[in-house]
């Protein structure tokens, strides 16, 4: 079975957004000449845009032809852990390359993070990611003994870790994350591409089950000419975040 109509229609009509064929701030063409243009009827004209609609990406209706708001979509929960889900939906292809991954006593700041006492250890990585084979952002990951064990014989230049670990069944339930600036240091120069000192975007993240329990901390380093963060929030208590 083929791909339905309106699903082409839509991600035709995505993929022009984010190119910047159509800007923000530009109308879409209007229902009767996406009918043209793509022989279809209404119907699925009406379910594409009404896609682009729930993902934050177009505003009107009611008569008025659909302007586009953002070029950026929404993304579901799971994109907020996933770098690799973030790059595909944003049409981008992902990579990684594992730098260092050891079992060890985490740092006192990263303990108390996670809930650990100093005997205590912890899994610790740092993995260079790309967005279309450009180096992008660099993630120094701790998880906690229980959870990271799992990743000491994985390939981790192979994908997603956050898939990694929800196939076996890890509850990443919720997560806080925190944005800031910092300037970069020696590894960040050498694996970024940048120069010691240059600007980069800052997220750090905590992780943690249903239980409330630390499973995560992570602190991951962005260029900002090659990475951006969008957060979109609304009064329904829906939010998007994506990064691109």
């Amino acid at each position: 079975m083929g791909t339905p109509l309106h699903r082409t229609l839509a991600d035709e009509l995505r993929a022009r957004i984010r190119s910047g064929a159509i800007g923000v701030g530009e109308a879409l063409p209007s229902e009767a000449e996406l009918c043209r243009e793509f022989s279809a009827s209404r119907g699925p004209v009406r379910q594409a845009l009404a896609a682009l609609r729930d993902e934050g990406l177009i505003g009107g209706g009611q008569g008025r032809r659909p302007v586009v708001l953002d070029a950026v979509p929404a993304q579901p929960f799971e994109s907020f852990l996933s770098f690799t889900r973030r790059a595909e939906l944003t049409g981008h292809v992902p990579g990684q390359r594992l730098h260092e991954i050891a079992l060890r006593h985490p740092s006192p700041a990263v303990a108390a993070a996670l809930g650990l006492e100093p005997e205590d250890y912890a899994v610790q990585l740092i993995r260079l990611r790309l967005l279309d084979d450009r180096p992008a952002m660099l993630e120094r990951m701790t998880y906690v003994e229980k959870v990271g064990r799992a990743l000491l014989d994985a390939d981790l230049n192979a994908g997603s870790i956050y898939a990694l670990l929800t196939g076996q069944g890890v509850d990443l339930h919720a997560a806080r994350h925190t944005f800031d600036a910092v300037a970069a240091d020696e590894l960040d120069a050498s694996l970024l591409g940048v120069e010691v000192g240059h600007p980069l975007l800052r997220e750090r993240r905590l992780t943690w089950d249903a239980a409330g329990d630390a499973l995560e901390w992570s602190e991951d380093r962005y260029r900002p000419d090659v990475a951006t963060v969008t957060v979109t929030n609304t009064r329904s208590g829906r939010g998007g975040f994506a990064r691109e």
